[in-house]
């Protein structure tokens, strides 16, 4: 497990080896039933997620906190390599649309490291510094980590 800030200030990265395939990962983030099962720790959950996987495709995918609260969450994918990588950005909604405040763009990486596990990177590069440090004190590194051992339980099960 790696947890740190990356090259620059704007970046926080996260790694895991994963014991799972990649294409299953992949389809963990790519499938909208799937993501709903392990993309927020809990007891917070996907309410609802409409995902086009593909490059300049829109998502929006809705978290709901415990007390019911709801946090929208729209974005594009900017770039599809099937098994290999996704990257995804808020700071453009449906249609090249510009979001009133981009946040950062994520770039999930899943590498093959043999005997069915697989090296599982998300990097979240912010706009600024400020961005960044307030995305870590927001617990970056504990909810995204707990979202990957989510994800990695589901993988082993599909």
């Amino acid at each position: 497990m790696v947890e740190h800030k990356g090259a620059s200030n704007h970046e926080l990265v996260l790694e895991r080896m994963i014991d799972a395939p990649r294409e299953k990962l992949f389809r963990c983030w790519t499938d909208p039933e799937l993501m709903k099962e392990w993309f927020c720790p809990k007891p917070w959950k996907v309410s609802h997620a409409e995902l086009d996987v593909r490059n300049g495709g829109a998502n929006l995918i809705i978290m709901q906190g415990p007390e019911g609260q709801e946090v929208p969450n729209r974005g594009i994918y900017l770039e599809i390599v099937t098994n290999e990588k996704i990257v995804f950005t808020d700071a453009f909604t449906s249609a090249w649309q510009p979001s009133e405040k981009p946040f950062f763009t994520g770039i999930i990486t899943f590498e093959d490291a043999g005997n069915g596990k697989t090296k599982y990177t998300a990097r979240a590069r912010h706009w600024n510094a400020e961005d960044c440090e307030a995305h870590k004190n927001m617990g970056f590194h504990e909810g995204w980590g707990k979202a990957a051992e989510q994800m990695e339980a589901l993988a082993k099960t599909i």
